[in-house]
């Protein structure tokens, strides 16, 4: 069985100001996550099922009203963002710059070029994946031959006669 969570009065106390002042539901859920479990002696999990939320979601509400009562810095709940990546959007950019440059001027972007160069630049091995990956960030991608050449003429093709000029 888990041990019962500990919430002192001056937790309850922030928790019942922040639901008369809560503006979003996520606000409302946080200081239900403390005063749920306190008033009505359930556990987590059905503190949890009550919210509509995870077990982990409500005990990491709890711990954000724990740490604004004991004074240390609230985190906010962003979970979105490059969290593993290997170079900054500006540092991919400035990396991009002698390939840019050099299909701007007509020249064809190849990735094993770019593939070798940004593993010497981080000093491990990266999937080419992580390669292309980039490149999609910056706007590029990879365009496929037409069909049909845009001069050709139809009528010649159809009718088996080649046109000479």
């Amino acid at each position: 069985m888990a041990r019962p969570a500990n919430f002192t009065e001056d937790m309850v106390n922030v928790s019942k100001q922040l639901v008369r002042e809560a503006t979003t539901a996520r606000e409302l859920r946080t200081a239900l996550s403390i005063l749920i479990p306190k008033l009505c002696s359930v556990s987590n999990a059905q503190t949890a099922q009550v919210l509509g939320v995870g077990i982990a979601t409500v005990v990491r509400m709890q711990r954000q009203i724990r740490d604004q009562v004991e004074g240390k810095p609230v985190l906010k709940g962003n979970w979105g963002g490059r969290r593993r990546q290997s170079l900054t959007l500006e540092e991919e950019a400035e990396f991009l710059k002698p390939w840019v440059k050099k299909a701007e001027t007509g020249g064809v972007l190849v990735v094993p070029p770019i593939h070798v160069a940004l593993q010497q630049r981080l000093g491990r091995p990266v999937a080419a994946s992580t390669v292309y990956r980039m490149l999609a960030r910056h706007g590029w991608r990879k365009v496929e031959p037409d069909t049909c050449h845009p001069k050709r003429d139809a009528e010649a093709k159809q009718g088996g006669v080649r046109r000479i000029e």
